[in-house]
């Protein structure tokens, strides 16, 4: 299998070198993208680095790293790379994790693979406090809105993706920028990949973040909300209808109704002063936990529904897919593997 780094660069001068040196060691090719890097990373790269193995892509206006990432992709997947490996340019990825990043994929266990710095207790004890609670927060709306409840820090930038999960997906729709990574697992469950956490801290030093929580945050919530209720209906309503279709239906319906009508009694009991009758009280409050368990019902199924075979052992990417100018012939699909 052919290897391909993608390092997305921008405010990454002092380290870009140094990650390049770190990943030709391991990696068949390194793609650099230059997002309009105002410390000129790429023309870093370029001097430092006379080789065919390493190509420079450069970006006239900043695209985020999302829109770096994606550059890179789809030049790898030109060139007929079957794993598609993203680095970020910051340092923070030790590539000495690498292999364990790679082996489910190699095992055909999994279409992607990500860190997870939240796997071990000792490798929070590096991570500042505020990065471990918003990484905490971003995980529980992100296993909502992904479906990928097994995964947890959805931020993390460390991953590794298969060609054949690659072409399932519509990179034209995929966030551009800081939401990159979140939006893509969204995209990956839709194609039904599997996806699979690897335990790798990461490494701080005097690196700057170009992420600024505040102005993100509306991004993040609004991005979630959206995709939930995009999976929700393709899921479940388009793709399949299931009994989590009709837990989920009906429970919301039962828990608003609940809620609506204990709150339009419990006004009226203000305005009043009269005692609500426990009738009518038990007309609130059966709804209400009858809606909730549905709802928990259909959240369970949810979690248990999460992809568990890879695209790589049901799907065949005929020729036209494969994104190169070389057609293999009839006898080279009969013995692929």
């Amino acid at each position: 299998m052919k290897l391909a780094a993608i390092i997305p660069c921008y405010r990454v001068g002092n380290h870009i070198v140094d990650v390049v040196t770190a990943a030709l060691e391991q990696i068949d090719h390194v793609f650099v993208i230059d997002d309009a890097c105002p410390e000129g990373s790429g023309d870093l790269v370029s001097a430092n680095f006379a080789t065919d193995r390493v190509t420079v892509l450069r970006h006239k206006t900043n695209r985020g790293v999302g829109g770096a990432t994606i550059t890179g992709y789809k030049a790898a997947l030109k060139s007929g790379f079957d794993v598609l490996i993203k680095i970020d340019g910051d340092g923070q990825m030790d590539p000495a994790f690498l292999p364990a990043l790679l082996q489910p994929l190699f095992a055909s266990e999994a279409d992607y693979t990500k860190g997870n710095r939240f796997y071990r207790k000792r490798d929070l004890k590096c991570m500042p406090f505020t990065r471990i609670f918003g990484n905490s927060m971003l995980s529980v709306l992100n296993k909502a809105s992904s479906g990928y409840w097994n995964v947890m820090d959805p931020t993390n930038g460390y991953t590794a993706l298969s060609r054949t999960a690659a072409l399932e997906i519509e990179w034209s729709k995929v966030a551009r920028r800081y939401f990159f990574e979140s939006d893509l697992l969204f995209r990956l469950n839709i194609a039904r990949a599997v996806v699979q956490d690897v335990p790798i801290p990461s490494r701080y030093g005097e690196e700057n973040s170009n992420l600024r929580v505040l102005h993100a945050l509306p991004t993040f919530l609004f991005g979630h909300l959206c995709n939930f209720v995009k999976r929700y209906f393709y899921s479940y309503i388009v793709r399949d209808f299931s009994v989590a279709t009709v837990h989920s239906i009906g429970g919301a319906i039962l828990f608003l109704f609940g809620v609506t009508f204990g709150a339009v009694t419990w006004l009226h009991s203000v305005r009043t002063g009269l005692d609500t009758p426990v009738g009518t009280v038990m007309v609130a409050v059966l709804p209400i936990i009858l809606g909730f368990q549905l709802l928990l019902a259909a959240i369970s199924f949810d979690i248990g529904s999460a992809p568990k075979r890879p695209l790589g052992r049901i799907l065949f990417i005929p020729p036209k897919r494969r994104l190169t100018d070389d057609q293999p012939n009839l006898l080279e699909w009969r013995q692929r593997p």
